[in-house]
């Protein structure tokens, strides 16, 4: 016997079910007859791109924004008790509330809790500063802005973000209280941010400290007086928004209840 003949003849075996002609699977996704594409992925991701309008476009955006959320969440993941300090960019050195700042930097830090600020200039600067001379973990989210370069040389953890958003998150998640000197839009922004996830229950409870008495107080005078009259807002929990002039109380304030003073070397 010719050993081919102990082989069996497929040719000649019809298929039980016969496969549906034109059949085409991207994916999970099948497509049949006309609505099956002239491409396919892997010719796609090989073809030379024309044109790069695919990178301003919002699919690529989703990829940006996811990335920074997974940057961000991989280094603060393990930072451990922090307090954010939000102020003005524009405070000198010579400013009262720049000395303020990195006092309040210097005393967090001496609780054994990380600062963490915007990592720009002025009042962010002061707080990164306060930490990082007094031997603590200076946090410094920076954000890409068109006066604000790089991030202050005080910062001895940090990170750049495109998204404000994204930025915010982690203001939020990585901290349990926070310390709000003098500013402007941006410091505002960040204050009723907080405020608004503490009031509609998106977040733990966050004690806020406002450094500056006659700065913050017409704020809040319309706030419990005109706003609350006119039933846009909840009463604030007073324990939560405390405004006063004194540093070590405004610490207190933040982070009496995350931390112990670290003992003297």
């Amino acid at each position: 016997m010719d050993p081919e003949d102990r082989l069996p003849h497929y040719d000649h075996v019809e298929p039980s079910v016969p496969a549906p002609e034109g059949t085409y699977h991207r994916g999970p996704v099948m497509m049949r007859g006309r609505m099956i594409p002239a491409d396919t992925t892997y010719g796609n991701l090989l073809a030379p791109e024309k044109s790069t309008d695919w990178l301003h476009m919002d699919p690529w955006r989703v990829l940006r924004i996811q990335a920074e959320f997974v940057d961000g969440f991989g280094a603060l993941a393990e930072l451990g008790p922090a307090v954010v300090v939000f102020g003005s960019a524009r405070a000198r050195p010579t400013d009262s509330s720049y000395a303020q700042a990195r006092r309040a930097g210097e005393l967090i830090a001496r609780r054994g809790i990380a600062t963490i600020t915007g990592g720009g200039p002025g009042i962010m600067e002061a707080a990164n500063r306060g930490a990082a001379e007094a031997g603590g973990v200076s946090v410094g989210l920076g954000i890409e802005l068109p006066f604000e370069d790089r991030l202050n040389d005080w910062v001895n953890l940090g990170m750049s973000f495109r998204y404000f958003f994204v930025r915010k998150t982690m203001f939020v998640k990585y901290s349990s209280g926070a310390i709000v000197f003098p500013g402007g839009f941006g410091t505002l922004d960040e204050l009723f941010e907080l405020l608004t996830l503490v009031q509609t229950h998106k977040v733990k409870r966050t004690p806020v400290a406002l450094v500056g008495k006659a700065y913050w107080g017409g704020l809040f005078d319309w706030i419990e007086g005109a706003v609350k009259r006119a039933g846009m807002i909840s009463p604030l929990d007073p324990e939560l928004v405390q405004l006063t002039d004194d540093v070590e109380e405004a610490v207190e304030i933040a982070a009496g209840g995350i931390g112990r003073e670290r003992p003297e070397a």
